[in-house]
């Protein structure tokens, strides 16, 4: 059987991943489980028949008072509000032991989920989370939202749909060609080839709170999009397309920039993490998350750095000048 302690850290992993996908944040995931864990030692071991069960239940209810706390500072938040990014090593080495890994296993875990869970009320976000990821039945949900069990089945249904449009997540191989495509046409300065790269439904959004240069507002289409790529190109010129890195986002390729300081005619940049969705071969969602307070938990120490593009990426700063839908 094992102590208590022992058996509680055969259940952080699936508590992570429980409280990460309601919360949308590893800060409050890692404190929920770690209150689970005070909870639990507070208790008669002895009358809880299954103890994942039951922490479940308890991280879920932690989490839902944390959503509603967090009420109050998203309507303070200047600009989109995104869900923290989980950040790893597109190779993790033998000895790389984040637990996170585990967390992003899921489908359900991947970044364009993430984000579209928080359009959903705590409520529903709970309910689908528990029942649908976790196999928690509608009963227990019901408990832990102090609603009935139809209402807990009505919610979860409702979140249901509201997420089903999430794109189906594609091969590396894929996402890799797609995301380099968009990169070597900015690199060449080429607005025709961008297009060519992007979905025409293509979007981003940005999250920086006023700390960088972002999307302020979503900017849909994929002339708007290649517009504001232009820009961003323009303001920190080909050191933004050589320098970053290549990581996973959720799972799924990414890039992340350490950023830099001002140099010269060099412009200081901030460090950020870009999210990248394809759909039939073309980007179609970028999400740009330059909010230092969503990337406290990146180890850049397991990265590898990103070989510069074939193409000048030189020229991209010289190349074709569009006007920028950038804010600061």
């Amino acid at each position: 059987m094992g102590t208590l302690g022992e058996r509680f850290e055969q259940q952080r992993s699936r508590l992570l991943s429980v409280a990460y996908r309601i919360t949308g944040s590893i800060s409050d995931a890692e404190d929920a489980v770690q209150e689970s864990w005070l909870r639990l030692d507070a208790t008669d071991s002895d009358t809880i028949d299954d103890l994942g069960a039951w922490l479940t239940t308890v991280v879920g209810r932690i989490c839902l008072d944390r959503l509603k706390s967090a009420a109050a500072k998203r309507e303070s938040y200047v600009g989109q509000w995104l869900p923290e990014p989980i950040v790893t090593p597109v190779a993790p080495a033998p000895e790389y032991g984040d637990p996170l890994q585990a967390v992003i296993a899921a489908e359900d875990s991947r970044y364009a989920a993430m984000v579209l869970f928080e359009t959903l009320t705590p409520a529903m976000r709970v309910a689908f989370v528990l029942h649908d990821g976790f196999g928690v039945p509608f009963a227990d949900v019901a408990d832990i939202l102090g609603s009935t069990t139809a209402s807990a089945r009505q919610l979860a249904s409702r979140a249901r749909r509201s997420v089903a449009g999430v794109p189906a997540p594609v091969s590396d191989t894929e996402q890799g060609e797609a995301v380099g495509r968009l990169v070597a046409a900015m690199a060449a300065g080429d607005m025709d080839a961008v297009l060519a790269a992007l979905d025409p439904d293509a979007m981003i959004v940005g999250d920086a709170n006023r700390t960088a240069p972002t999307a302020v507002k979503p900017i849909h289409g994929a002339v708007g999009v290649a517009r504001f790529l232009f820009g961003l190109l323009r303001r920190y010129g080909p050191d933004m397309l050589t320098l970053p890195t290549p990581v996973r986002v959720n799972g799924d390729l990414g890039i992340y920039s350490t950023g830099w300081e001002q140099e010269g005619d060099r412009r200081a940049s901030v460090a950020r993490v870009t999210s990248f969705v394809v759909r039939d071969g073309r980007v179609v969602a970028v999400y740009d998350i330059a909010d230092p307070a969503k990337l406290t938990a990146v180890d850049i120490s397991q990265f590898a750095p990103v070989p510069a593009p074939d193409s000048d990426a030189e020229s991209a700063a010289q190349g074709t000048r569009h006007e920028s839908e950038e804010k600061p």
